[in-house]
C-alpha cells in the first residue's frame, strides 16, 4: 500500500480546515495511507475576523464529521440565510437581499421576465423567495423540533474565524494530524526545482511528498521560494484595505441576532456586519486611493454609533488577485497565499475548502501524477477565482451612485471585467437562464487577461460553470440593482402591472411565525447563548 506525506505550512482557518478535511477524506482510501503534519508559528498573529460562509460548507463539516450544535457552540456560530445589500444602487434608502433559497417555480420559469416587465414596486427576490421576509422577521432557518415546514431552507453560518481554526485543530490532532509549533526559517529546493524540506528556528528539518502553503499573504513557499507570479485584479476591484472592529454584546446588544449578513455601501467602499453569539464584527472594506485611514475610521465609528468611540480597530491590508498557478511542482497554495477577493459574497473560506476538496479528489498517489493533477487543479481554481471576480465586480459596475469619486470610478467601462461585460451585453438581449452556463462563452467575449499562464497549446478561455452562482444568483444581483430599468420603461411605458408574488412565498411567510423560532430563541435553547439586555441607544446599526 502506498504511503504519502503531506506538510501544511501555516495554520489559521485555511491550514486547519485543509488538515481536517484531508485527514477525514483520505483516511480510508484503499490506494494508500497519508500522514498529515502541520507546522505553524507560535508568534505570528492570525487575521481573525468575524466571517461568513456559503451553504456548501455543510459538505466540509459532514466529511469531517462534526455535529451542527457542537460546531456552532465552538465557533460562536449563528445562522446566515442571506446577504442584505444596503445603499449599493443609490446612496440611501435602497436595499435588496441575496438569499440562499427560492421557492419552487414552474417548469418554464418566467419569474424574471415577469418582474422585468412589471412596475418593480416589490423587490424581485421577495417575489420568488420567502427568505428575505424570514430575515425581516428575525426567524431561524431551522426548527427546534423535527422539520415539517416544506422544502428545507438553505443556510450558511457566521463564525469566529480564530475559534474555527482552534476547533478544527483539536479535531485534526485528535485524529492523528501531527502539530508542530515552530518558525520556518528556510526552504530547501531539490535539483528538480521542487521543495525538498523546510528548516525551522528550533532546528528541525521537515520533509514531505506534498507541501501546502497556508502562510497567508506572506506566501513563504509559493512566492518566496518558488517565485510563482501573482495575477492582479485591482483594475476591476479597487478596495485594498479593511478596518475591522469587534463589538461585544456586553457593550451593546442591538436587540436581536440577525439571521443574515449586511453589506452596507459607504462613501468609498462598504461595511460588512456579521453577528455572533458573543458579539458583532464589522469591517470597512475601502480603497486607500480614495479615503485615508483617519477618515475611514471616523466613518466606521459613525456607522456603529456613540458606544463605539473607545473600541479598538485593526487595519488589514490586502491585494486582490490570485497566483498564476496555485500548484507548482509538489507545492500547493491554499488560502491567502493562493489568492484573495474581497469578501462581499463570503467566499474566503469557500475558496480554501474548495482547493482542499479538489486536492482530495485528485490526490497524487504516484510521483508521475503530479503534473497532470497540477494542471487540472490550476485550471479549476483559476476558473472559480474568475467566477468570483465576475460576480463581485457585478455589484460595483451596476451602481448609479455618483456621490464620490470612488463610486463614479467603479462604473467606468475599463473597470468592468471584459468577461462580465460580455455577459451583461448578452443579458440585455434576453434575461439570464440556465442555458447560459452550459457553454458560458458569449458573443464578444475575449480571452485576453482571463486565462493565466496556460500550458503550451492550451488557448481555451476559462469557463464560468455556474458552480457557485447560477443564473438565479445573477438575477438576484441584476434585478436588485434595477438592471435594464430605463430600457423596460421606454419599451413598456410607466403604466405596468405590480409584480406577482409567488403563492408559495405568501403561504410560507404566513405559516412561518408558528413554525420557525426566533433566531435568538433557537440560539439560546439549542446552543445555550446568553441572554443580553438591550440598550436603548438612539441609533440603528447597519439596516
Amino acid at each position: 500500500m502506498k504511503s504519502r506525506s503531506v506538510l501544511i505550512v501555516g495554520g489559521g482557518s485555511s491550514g486547519w480546515m485543509t488538515a481536517a478535511y484531508l485527514e477525514a477524506a483520505l483516511r480510508d482510501d484503499p490506494r494508500g495511507n497519508v500522514q498529515i503534519s502541520l507546522i505553524e508559528s507560535p508568534d505570528v498573529p492570525r487575521i481573525g475576523v468575524g466571517e461568513a460562509t456559503v451553504p456548501s460548507i455543510s459538505h466540509v463539516l459532514s466529511v469531517i464529521g462534526v455535529g451542527l450544535a457542537e460546531f456552532m457552540r465552538a465557533v460562536d456560530g449563528t445562522f446566515k440565510q442571506s446577504i442584505k445589500h444596503i445603499n449599493w444602487l443609490h446612496s440611501e434608502n435602497h436595499a435588496y437581499h441575496h438569499p440562499f433559497s427560492r421557492e419552487p417555480h414552474p417548469a418554464v420559469d418566467r419569474t424574471g421576465i415577469d418582474w422585468l416587465m412589471s412596475d418593480r414596486s416589490i423587490p424581485y427576490m421577495e417575489t420568488v423567495s420567502a427568505q428575505p421576509g424570514l430575515c425581516h422577521l428575525g426567524l431561524a432557518p431551522v426548527m427546534l423540533t423535527q422539520w415539517d415546514f416544506g422544502p428545507p431552507l438553505a443556510y450558511a453560518f457566521h463564525l469566529n474565524a480564530q475559534k474555527f481554526a482552534d476547533y478544527l485543530r483539536d479535531v485534526a490532532t485528535g485524529r492523528g494530524v501531527i502539530h508542530v509549533l515552530d518558525d520556518v526559517t528556510d526552504v530547501e529546493l531539490g535539483e528538480d526545482g521542487n521543495i525538498g524540506a523546510v528548516r525551522t528556528k528550533g532546528g528541525l528539518r521537515l520533509t514531505a511528498d506534498i507541501f501546502i502553503d497556508c502562510t497567508g499573504f506572506a506566501a513563504l513557499l509559493i512566492e518566496k521560494a518558488l517565485h510563482e507570479r501573482w495575477t492582479d485584479f485591482s483594475q476591476w476591484l479597487l478596495c485594498d484595505r479593511a478596518l475591522v472592529m469587534r463589538i461585544p454584546h456586553e457593550r451593546h446588544y442591538p436587540g436581536q441576532v440577525r439571521p443574515y449578513t449586511t453589506a452596507t455601501a459607504m462613501s468609498n467602499g462598504w461595511i460588512w456586519e456579521t453577528v455572533l453569539t458573543t458579539g458583532r464584527a464589522i469591517g470597512y472594506v475601502h480603497s486607500s486611493g480614495h479615503i485615508d485611514l483617519e477618515d475611514a475610521e471616523r466613518e466606521l465609528r459613525a456607522y456603529e454609533g456613540p458606544h463605539a468611540e473607545d473600541l479598538s480597530t485593526r487595519t488589514v491590508h490586502f491585494r486582490v488577485g490570485m497566483r498564476e498557478r496555485a500548484w507548482v511542482g509538489n507545492c500547493l497554495a491554499i488560502g491567502l497565499s493562493g489568492g484573495f477577493i474581497e469578501p462581499l459574497e463570503s467566499t474566503g473560506l469557500y475558496l480554501s475548502y474548495l482547493a482542499a476538496i479538489i486536492l482530495e479528489q485528485q490526490f497524487p498517489w504516484q510521483d508521475d501524477d503530479m503534473d497532470a493533477m497540477a494542471y487540472r487543479f490550476n485550471r479549476i481554481m483559476a476558473a472559480r477565482y474568475h467566477e468570483v471576480l465576475d460576480f463581485i465586480n457585478l455589484h460595483y459596475c451596476l451602481t448609479k451612485r455618483t456621490d464620490t469619486d470612488f463610486w463614479r470610478e467603479v462604473q467606468r467601462p475599463e473597470r468592468i471585467v471584459p468577461r462580465l461585460r460580455a455577459k451583461l451585453d448578452y443579458w440585455k438581449i434576453k434575461p439570464p437562464s440556465g442555458a447560459d452556463f452550459m457553454d458560458q462563452y458569449f458573443p464578444g467575449m475575449s480571452a485576453d487577461g482571463v486565462n493565466p499562464a496556460p500550458p503550451a497549446g492550451d488557448r481555451r478561455p476559462l469557463v464560468d460553470t455556474g458552480g457557485l452562482w447560477n443564473h438565479q444568483s445573477y438575477e438576484c444581483i441584476l434585478y436588485g440593482m434595477d438592471f435594464m430599468a430605463d430600457e423596460y420603461r421606454n419599451r413598456y411605458g410607466t403604466n405596468r402591472p405590480r409584480p406577482r408574488v409567488s403563492q408559495s412565498v405568501l403561504q410560507r411567510l404566513q405559516a412561518a411565525p408558528a413554525k420557525l423560532p426566533h433566531h435568538d430563541t433557537w440560539l439560546q435553547q439549542a446552543l445555550g447563548m446568553q441572554r443580553y439586555a438591550t440598550r436603548n441607544d438612539a441609533w440603528c446599526a447597519g439596516g
